[in-house]
């Protein structure tokens, strides 16, 4: 049985974490454990919940800066930012329908930075870890040690930042991080083409991704996927929906949305939604709402196991032109389900639970295509046997293990969750 520590405050993380480098006794690090089911499940007697960290420390809505507890929610943050006209520039997701979580699941700040998860704007804006501007953090030594502070231009020498953006936990507990946050736009205006092949999807958006229109969002959406949307025009298409999306002053998205139509006319049937309708949809894309819902557990209660997911979903980076070739590849005996965003580079293609999960045929054409494929979804004992991280080559590898011995030498944070031995 797990037991689960929850400290109130920085302090009691360190103590804990401390005690746990002495004894040697492994840690799960989990925020709202939203991600939890992301990499391979951690084998550890003790539950680290960060989740009783919360609060905004700091908000300069002048200086574009907030700093957070790193358990605070993200709903919390996105609320103050909101009132300010502000957000995350990188539209961080909220996977916890994904996952078939409860609804009172919240994905915190802390967690979307250390899997460096960013959304449908990351084209245009960056990824998260672009965002992150300074740190307080536990290492596995049991040491707290803080980086970076409260201003862009703030690095000598190494970026621990960028660094342990994306580390899952393997490498340092947060306790509090400092972002960079912008001005939210004014208006919203999404173009929408009907019935595009891939190929032909791949083209239309990187005309428009290297126009003057300045594209916010770019995603290619199959059939499959577009049914399962709650927006009328992409929910009743019947076929392939292609999404641009534009963002701004409203003079501004006026003028670039004409610039956006005459472009794209050539390429099929248009339709424009604004604002809430806009805004809608890239939530959807954003958040894998219009992928296939993971069942839910039972309410208490009832008494039935929860139904077992017949799926696979893998998130694939990729060149955003060869997109739709990774899919074709790969679907030829399968079949497959996908949502293309970031303008055709990022992939999330849903397969029936087969053997490795096609694994290795997936990861075989982007030897050819280049980039990296995570398994985001899929069953414990699927995630047990293959690579759900993309496989490093031997000296990235190497330097990987060497991290991860000067951060946390008795491997007690996250051990084994992204790499065998890591």
């Amino acid at each position: 049985m797990t037991t689960t520590l929850k400290p109130e405050k920085p302090q009691d993380v360190l103590d804990v974490v401390a005690w746990a480098a002495s004894e040697h006794k492994p840690l799960e690090i989990v925020g709202g454990g939203t991600k939890s089911g992301v990499g391979r499940a951690v084998q550890a007697e003790y539950t680290l919940d960060l989740s009783g960290l919360t609060g905004i420390s700091l908000y300069e809505p002048q200086e574009l800066v907030l700093t957070a507890a790193a358990g605070t929610p993200l709903a919390e943050i996105r609320e103050a930012l909101a009132e300010n006209g502000q957000e995350l520039a990188f539209e961080p997701p909220d996977l916890s329908r994904f996952f078939g979580l409860e609804d009172d699941a919240k994905p915190t700040i802390g967690g979307m930075i250390a899997a460096n998860q960013s959304g449908p704007r990351r084209i245009r804006a960056g990824a998260a870890r672009d965002h992150f501007l300074g740190l307080r953090m536990v290492t596995g030594r049991g040491q707290a040690i803080f980086s970076g502070g409260r201003v862009i231009k703030n690095v000598t020498g190494y970026d621990l930042c960028k660094g342990l953006a994306g580390s899952w936990g393997t490498l340092g507990v947060f306790t509090e991080v400092t972002l960079k946050v912008l001005p939210a736009g004014e208006a919203a205006s999404t173009v929408l083409i009907f019935g595009l092949d891939g190929e032909t999807a791949a083209t239309a958006m990187s005309a428009a991704l290297g126009s003057t229109a300045e594209i916010s969002a770019a995603a290619h959406i199959l059939p499959a996927a577009a049914a399962r949307s709650k927006t009328t025009l992409v929910k009743n298409s019947g076929t392939s929906v292609t999404a641009i999306r534009i963002e701004g002053f409203p003079t501004s998205v006026k003028a670039r949305l004409s610039t956006l139509e005459t472009l794209l006319e050539t390429h099929g049937e248009l339709s424009v939604i604004k604002e809430e309708a806009s805004c809608a949809l890239w939530i959807e894309i954003r958040d894998g709402s219009l992928l296939p819902p993971l069942p839910r557990p039972p309410k208490k209660g009832k008494g039935m196991a929860k139904p077992a997911d017949e799926t696979v979903i893998w998130r694939i980076s990729t060149t955003p032109t060869a997109g739709h070739r990774v899919v074709e590849a790969v679907s030829t005996e399968m079949g497959a389900d996908a949502i293309y965003d970031w303008g055709g580079g990022l992939i999330w293609l849903v397969q029936p639970l087969m053997g490795n999960g096609n694994a290795a045929a997936i990861r075989t054409v982007l030897e050819t295509t280049g980039g990296h494929a995570t398994l985001y979804r899929g069953p414990q004992s699927l995630r047990a046997a293959i690579d759900v991280f993309q496989p490093q080559p031997g000296p990235l590898a190497a330097l990987t293990r060497r991290l991860k011995a000067a951060f946390d030498p008795h491997g007690v944070l996250n051990p084994n969750r992204m790499y065998g031995g890591v």
